[in-house]
């Protein structure tokens, strides 16, 4: 190359050219490795999820668990149309993907400001839901995707339910950028403890009611039952998960289909 070559190695030029020479070597390294990789990062991606599910849904999960074996024997796989609460046919299954459908304008909807009460601006039109069987092959949870604004980022999480379809048997987050140490403890396993147990709906099944408070829930508490401790400094972290809560087991979220279930309407076995 004899325009380098007729640079002085002491002069600006020089320096320039080689500069940029070692950028675009070093940027073709990243990008096919970004390229080359991707691939495994999808698989990866997906084992994480399937993890957390399994975790979320009392089910054996670690480094010495085939994930994806115990996901396949114990996990019915359904995608729900929000809209009428019961399966949608038209959708492979295997193939779906919530996260992007959200961002696609011919696969979801744009919430109303009024509505908006988790601050996610559009959510797909059919969602995940995972059908949770024992050994016997009966219901035994039902976990259901959650997803909702808190001080700092959108929380990522599940929220798993009893076969009434109504009280709560856990919760986990698996994706969030709180602040750690505050709205970050909704990670924490001793705070996710205190929802087993509690119920979502009043009476009448379509009131949402189950909200995190300021403070503790104590036994005198009235209403217990609906209430779950606020995070200790984090009350905007505790603030949105109350609101996700009621926005996606409300009647734009999985409240349809949560009716459907304890109606009977919908077989959730088989």
């Amino acid at each position: 190359m004899p325009g380098i070559i007729s640079f002085s190695r002491d002069g600006v030029g020089y320096i320039v050219v080689v500069a940029l020479a070692v950028c675009l070597v070093c940027s073709v390294l990243v990008a096919s490795a970004a390229t080359f990789l991707k691939p495994l990062q999808t698989v990866n991606a997906k084992a994480d999820r399937r993890s957390n599910i399994l975790d979320v849904a009392g089910l054996p999960t670690g480094p010495d668990v085939d994930v994806n074996a115990v996901f396949r024997d114990r996990i019915d796989l359904r995608v729900v149309d929000l809209a009428t609460g019961e399966y949608a046919k038209d959708v492979d299954v295997s193939k779906y993907d919530q996260r992007a459908a959200a961002s696609d304008p011919d696969k979801s909807i744009k919430i109303a400001p009024s509505d908006d009460i988790a601050d996610i601006k559009r959510r797909a039109k059919y969602a995940e839901v995972y059908l949770v069987h024992d050994e016997q092959g009966k219901l035994s949870r039902i976990v259901l995707p959650i997803h909702g604004y808190g001080l700092w980022s959108t929380m990522y999480g599940f929220l798993a339910l009893e076969p009434d379809a109504n009280t709560v048997d856990g919760i986990k987050y698996y994706e969030q950028g709180e602040t750690p140490g505050l709205g970050g403890e909704v990670e924490n396993p001793r705070w996710r403890a205190k929802w087993d147990g509690k119920q979502i709906y009043g009476d009448n099944g379509d009131d949402v009611r189950l909200s995190v408070i300021k403070g503790s829930v104590g036994a005198n508490t009235p209403n217990a039952e609906y209430k779950v401790d606020g995070l200790s400094g984090a009350t905007l972290t505790s603030r949105g998960v109350s609101n996700m809560i009621h926005y996606w087991m409300g009647e734009n979220g999985f409240e349809p289909f949560l009716k459907n279930i304890r109606s009977g309407k919908l077989a959730a076995e088989g």
